[in-house]
């Protein structure tokens, strides 16, 4: 049975010493906005979400090079293995049934024809959307200097080649925050995805521990944790209030240990109460 109430979600977190989201076009430099916050991808959320989901057992169809669990080397490989079809009538009820990220985030799947011009879309619409992570506050980025100090190969002369320099970059603190939803009515089971109820805590879970067995050189273990996940459960599935006005009555201050979170009484007094729930 497909989930029954629309839910809303906000997740705060900190950055401690680490590169949250390298930007490949500024020389993998932390992202920032314009007014200097620090910004982490919808993209590279969705990314940690995933790799959670399939540390906890749920089968993942977009899987990363670096973080699978299995041997298929394509998103089409993968298909092919499980024996599904495109171009099944069903396809994209078994799509979903099959892999939890296309019943939760959608996914479209485009594949050629055997001739030449012929070819299937097809486009599921996921009932979970997320927004990207912005932090509270300007942030400051330090850039370190590193050398390489080591061959990559053997050299002729049997000789230690030139040292190769490089640079790493980190946000040295910062608090996010970003904001999610689920709509129960792309999820009902007649035309949307099937995304349960079921489903839904196996978010929340994922969304609670997200940044374990995330650690690389950029994110060391520690250096980014989730502070507080908020979640708000409407009581229908059309909601009882507009997903911006809960969103908006999210208040925070600039450190979460020192001011408590709190919320704008004009925005959803009396219709929601939210669930906060520790990190890990």
């Amino acid at each position: 049975m497909s989930i029954t109430k629309k839910i809303d979600f906000a997740v705060v977190l900190t950055v401690k010493n680490a590169n949250p989201n390298g930007d490949p076009l500024n020389g993998n430099r932390p992202r920032t906005n314009y007014d200097g916050r620090g910004e982490i991808s919808d993209v590279c959320i969705k990314r940690k979400i995933r790799n959670r989901l399939m540390q906890m057992g749920e089968s993942i169809l977009v899987q990363s090079d670096d973080n699978k669990n299995d041997e298929y080397k394509s998103i089409k490989s993968r298909i092919d293995g499980t024996g599904l079809k495109t171009d099944d009538a069903e396809f994209k009820a078994k799509a979903c049934a099959q892999w939890y990220d296309v019943r939760g985030f959608g996914q479209i799947f485009p594949f050629k024809g055997k001739s030449k011009g012929d070819g299937v879309s097809i486009p599921v619409r996921g009932p979970v959307s997320v927004h990207p992570a912005f932090s509270l506050e300007p942030v400051s980025i330090s850039s370190t200097q590193i050398t390489k100090s080591t061959n990559l190969e053997d050299t002729k002369d049997g000789k230690r080649g030139a040292d190769t320099m490089g640079m790493k970059h980190r946000v040295d603190h910062g608090t996010y925050v970003f904001y999610g939803s689920i709509n129960a009515q792309l999820a009902c089971d007649e035309t949307g995805t099937g995304f349960s109820d079921e489903d839904g805590l196996k978010l929340k879970e994922a969304l609670r521990t997200l940044f374990e067995n995330d650690a690389s050189s950029a994110r060391p273990d520690g250096s980014m944790s989730v502070d507080k996940l908020v979640w708000w459960e409407h009581s229908c599935a059309s909601g009882d209030v507009s997903s911006a006005r809960v969103h908006r009555s999210l208040n925070i201050g600039e450190s979460v240990t020192a001011d408590p979170i709190s919320f704008s009484k004009n925005e959803t007094e009396g219709i929601l109460k939210p669930e906060i729930i520790d990190g890990f």
